[in-house]
């Protein structure tokens, strides 16, 4: 069982990914802003972040970059997932230091295969 973050403005893609996460066996904790979900995940330490790329203020980049340089959150991987499906997305996201991508929607055997991939152990 991991415990994976979540930072998302969309309270139903958080119920969704939540309720598949449960289910999988993982604990999930939630953010519904950039700001937020940095300030908890430095206290919290997840094993693995969900980053939604659009919403208001500082967006998931920027939120990506900001975690992945922390020295104290640098080693958290961060999985991306967002409504934006240009290539060119995908690759600034992982310049950003996410370490996989995914475009809404995503299915319940996809996510769970990515989040698997990122945490072997944890499965």
């Amino acid at each position: 069982m991991a415990h994976i973050f979540i930072i998302d403005d969309s309270p139903t893609d958080v119920r969704v990914f939540t309720t598949l996460l449960e289910k999988a066996g993982h604990k999930v904790s939630s953010a519904a802003s950039a700001e937020d979900g940095i300030t908890a995940v430095k206290r919290a330490k997840p094993d693995l972040v969900i980053m939604d790329v659009i919403m208001p203020g500082m967006n998931g980049f920027q939120a990506t970059r900001t975690l992945s340089r922390d020295p104290d959150t640098a080693n958290i991987p961060i999985l991306i997932i967002t409504t934006k499906s240009m290539e060119t997305d995908r690759v600034w996201g992982l310049r950003q230091g996410a370490k996989d991508f995914l475009t809404k929607p995503v299915s319940e055997k996809e996510l769970l295969t990515r989040i698997h991939n990122l945490l072997p152990n944890a499965a």
